[in-house]
């Protein structure tokens, strides 16, 4: 049987009253202890709890015990220590309202004819703040330019536009597309190379259907699983090129048997940051010339980049071998499902025919809106707006970082919307469950890792500073701060 005992501890001059009746470890007994006295509201948001060698003294237990159960639970954010202030009880974002009872349930939730048991654990609060890559700011979308945009495209489309859509995009925004992209980003092309679609993973299915990425394809070692899996539901094996602080090592794409093509993040590689080293982008271009491969470069955030001029495309450096893929889900908002491919002139044809006769995916009103948003320079005056937002709010997160972290080094932020925060190896779990009780959405860096990837794993949290509105993201850093493992000291 558990050893069970009944002590108290002097909290700031009150008694808390501990049962330790926990199976397991005296450790594993204290820390059942200490949460459940948080959960049932004994111990009340910043209660200071007694140093670990009094409430050693006073349980009889050894110091190493205590000092291991407060660091787990510091991890875990129910618990916060901070120098100076000693270990506290972690504020806990609000508490979502009751459910309402539903039939068949009896009071307390329990479902009609259930049997008594021991209680499970207590799901983590709902998300109070969402931190999770990939999504503006959706409360900054231009609403007034793009109103009066819509309203001047509407007024001067051709009749024609209200018919059967063309697969290949309204003509206004492939045009406006050519000019922008070549003066921006350095590509290359004309309007009858480019192709509207409703976003990158349209792009990705249609390029799977034509069967030009068949049958292994290369993708970084870290990036999104959802376009992994993409391709492995078309018949396409991905093989991972590993990385390091200067991107891909395309070196390696000539060694890899059966490869046709290789996707890639050159401007700011997703998700671990840093633009891809001019030698490497020499490199899978050399490659796809000799092996008669291509290169599909993902521009998903090229625009907003804060400390340089952004990176131009590496699809000017060969528009026959390389398809540029981008999309507005970034600069303006995922709602629109607008997308666009750049492709070399031999590859246009068989796209359109896996596309269709009419354009069934994206809407002429929205293709013509932006077309007009692009060509006012509404879009640029945008892009310029937001960018200086998203380099304030990453200053505001290296800042938090430093002032209340400084042991967390944060990577990844010379560009883009979101950020890596690199953590102690092995806490990488423990610290997602500490931001899920602090009310944090959030994803940790090993579930962008390649399944089949040869390098080790990194631990870390992806950061998406661009999602929380303005008036919340003060709080969104502090709850983070607050779910950071302590920096480990020597023992």
């Amino acid at each position: 049987m558990a050893d069970s005992w009944v002590n108290s501890a002097e909290i700031l001059g009150s008694d808390l009253h501990l049962e330790l009746t926990r199976a397991g470890s005296r450790r594993t007994a204290l820390m059942a202890a200490l949460r459940e006295a948080i959960r049932d509201g004994r111990l009340a948001p910043d209660t200071r709890l007694p140093p670990y060698r009094s409430l050693a003294a006073d349980l009889g237990i050894a110091r190493n015990t205590v000092a291991d159960a407060y660091a787990e639970l510091v991890a875990e954010g129910w618990l916060t220590a901070r120098q100076g202030s000693g270990t506290r009880v972690a504020p806990r974002p609000a508490s979502p309202p009751p459910r309402r009872r539903t039939p068949g349930r009896e009071r307390g939730g329990r479902p009609s004819g259930a049997t008594g048991g021991r209680r499970g654990p207590r799901p983590a609060p709902r998300p109070v703040h969402n931190l999770l890559q990939g999504q503006p700011d959706a409360a900054s979308f231009p609403r007034a330019g793009w109103l009066a945009s819509a309203r001047r495209a509407l007024t001067a489309a051709p009749h024609e536009a209200f018919g059967p859509g063309d697969p290949r995009g309204r003509p206004e925004l492939r045009r406006a597309l050519a000019d922008y992209l070549a003066r921006v980003r350095g590509v290359r092309t004309d309007p009858e190379r480019i192709v509207v679609c409703a976003g990158f993973a349209h792009a990705v299915r249609l390029l799977s259907d034509t069967r030009l990425l068949r049958p292994r394809m290369a993708v970084e070692s870290y990036g999104l699983d959802f376009h992994r899996s993409l391709l492995r539901s078309a018949g396409i094996r991905t093989v991972p090129l590993p990385l390091d602080a200067d991107g891909a090592l395309t070196e390696g794409l000539a060694d890899l048997d059966g490869v046709r093509a290789a996707l890639l993040t050159p401007a700011h590689q997703f998700p671990t940051g840093g633009p891809l080293h001019p030698g490497r982008r020499a490199a899978a271009v050399a490659w796809a010339r000799e092996s008669g491969g291509l290169l599909l470069e993902d521009d998903y955030d090229g625009e907003f980049r804060y400390d340089r001029r952004p990176v131009g495309a590496v699809q000017g450096l060969d528009p026959d071998r390389v398809l540029y893929l981008g999309s507005a889900s970034k600069s303006l908002s995922p709602a629109l499902r607008l997308g666009w491919m750049v492709l070399p002139d031999h590859l246009v044809d068989g796209l359109l025919a896996t596309k269709g006769e009419r354009e069934g995916w994206t809407g002429v009103l929205d293709q013509l809106t932006l077309a007009d948003f692009i060509e006012s320079g509404g879009y640029d005056r945008h892009v310029r707006r937001m960018r200086q937002q998203y380099r304030r709010r990453r200053d505001q997160l290296v800042a938090a970082l430093a002032e209340r972290a400084p042991h967390i080094r944060v990577s990844g932020i010379a560009a883009g919307l979101h950020a890596v925060l690199e953590l102690p190896p092995g806490t990488e779990r423990s610290a997602l469950r500490a931001a899920a009780w602090q009310g944090l959405a959030l994803d940790g860096l090993g579930g962008y890792r390649h399944p089949d990837a040869t390098t080790p794993h990194r631990d870390g949290l992806v950061v998406g500073y661009a999602t929380p509105p303005e008036h919340s993201f003060a709080g969104a850093l502090d709850a983070l701060c607050r779910a950071l493992p302590p920096e480990q000291t020597a023992t």
